[in-house]
């Protein structure tokens, strides 16, 4: 923070009442390491009578949607929050990735169709869907080329995702009794690709402080076999991604990082009343069903994530040592009950939301580049 912000309070706030315990307490835990290097104080969970009025450094849990609620919390720019803000709920989804099937399909209120030409060469092939009627030709008209991912705007850690390699599979799932609310709701569909990389990039501004990082995240089963997210490996530096870029880094990762800048770019000029101090793009690389290599940006996340916690580490280290060029942090999610390891640190320990247990914990390593 600059000389100015000293009297912020650092407030972690969980935008939904019903959170699950371990994201509440992930975002507390974060919010007090922040303040510790910050050198400001930690005011615990955001309540309105407490800090309403207050001078405030918000950790939302989510993007903070609609003025009324910025408002509300005190948020007027991103150097209130680590986190950001967007005028409807739908632009901090997946669903801006791709554009509609036509400009008769439906789209929700303050959709810029501008956004999805910008992205068109960045993304993978795919279309977003918001009514059970554009659902079919959506998918019909994606599956000449391969099969598709269908995936819930919502959903989060790949949860409810499904492969789809036939029309008539499709047609079991407009069959369920769910469909019709599912697709109001809003689902992706987009090409699937085999032998999947997914690389991790992004910025976060907090202070006075720029940190720009690529690498890649992997996937672990939760306690019920499920595919979820597993933790996060970065490479990061302090600066911009000029300065990102200047690393020895292999071609994909640059493509990713190009990717990404492109996407970010777009997002500003699409949606002018958005802003985010922390920005994260995920971009698969993988197979097409033709044979083909294939890269593109899958979705943003403007709010704290899986990888903040190793993005937090990294900020201390730069402060801790201000000439450092690069560092590696990772950050882990392990739903099996164990010891922490050597020099890690410990995030969050107990109860998930499908499961008995799950341990967060950040490893920090030096950049030898």
């Amino acid at each position: 923070m600059t000389p100015a912000n000293r009297k912020k309070l650092v407030v972690a706030h969980s935008v939904h009442a019903d959170a699950p315990q371990h994201e509440v307490e992930t975002n507390r835990a974060l919010a007090r390491w922040l303040a510790q290097i910050l050198g400001l104080k930690f005011g615990g969970s955001y309540d309105p009578h407490e800090h309403g009025g207050r001078d405030l450094y918000l950790l939302p849990t989510q993007t903070l949607v609609g003025a009324a609620a910025a408002r509300q919390l005190g948020v007027k720019g991103p150097e209130d929050l680590w986190g950001g803000y967007v005028e409807h709920d739908f632009i901090c989804t997946k669903a801006i990735t791709h554009g509609l099937l036509s400009y008769q399909a439906h789209a929700p209120q303050g959709w810029a169709p501008l956004f999805s030409e910008r992205v068109r060469s960045v993304v993978l092939d795919g279309l977003s869907v918001f009514s059970f009627e554009d659902a079919r030709p959506a998918a019909e008209h994606l599956l000449y080329a391969g099969p598709i991912r269908l995936k819930p705007i919502h959903a989060c850690a790949g949860r409810g995702q499904e492969v789809i390699k036939s029309l008539d599979q499709f047609d079991e799932i407009l069959a369920r009794p769910e469909a019709k609310d599912l697709f109001s709701e809003g689902v992706v569909l987009e090409q699937d690709l085999d032998k999947v990389v997914t690389h991790s990039v992004g910025q976060s501004f907090i202070g006075n402080k720029v940190l720009s990082y690529c690498g890649d995240q992997y996937l672990t089963e939760d306690a019920h076999g499920e595919a979820v997210y597993g933790g996060s490996n970065l490479l990061v530096v302090q600066g911009g991604y000029d300065d990102l870029l200047k690393l020895d880094l292999a071609d994909d990762v640059q493509l990713a990082i190009h990717q990404a800048q492109v996407f970010d770019s777009a997002a500003d000029e699409a949606y002018p009343g958005f802003y985010a101090s922390r920005r994260n793009y995920d971009i698969a690389q993988g197979l097409a069903s033709d044979g083909r290599q294939r890269s593109g940006v899958l979705e943003q996340s403007w709010r704290m994530g899986g990888a903040s916690s190793a993005e937090v580490a990294a900020l201390q280290a730069f402060l801790n040592d201000p000439g450092m060029r690069a560092i590696r942090v990772s950050s882990v999610e392990t739903y099996i009950d164990q010891p922490l390891p050597v020099d890690a640190i410990e995030v969050y320990r107990g109860p998930a939301q499908n499961s008995d247990f799950l341990l967060k914990y950040v490893t920090v390593k030096s950049y030898d580049g």
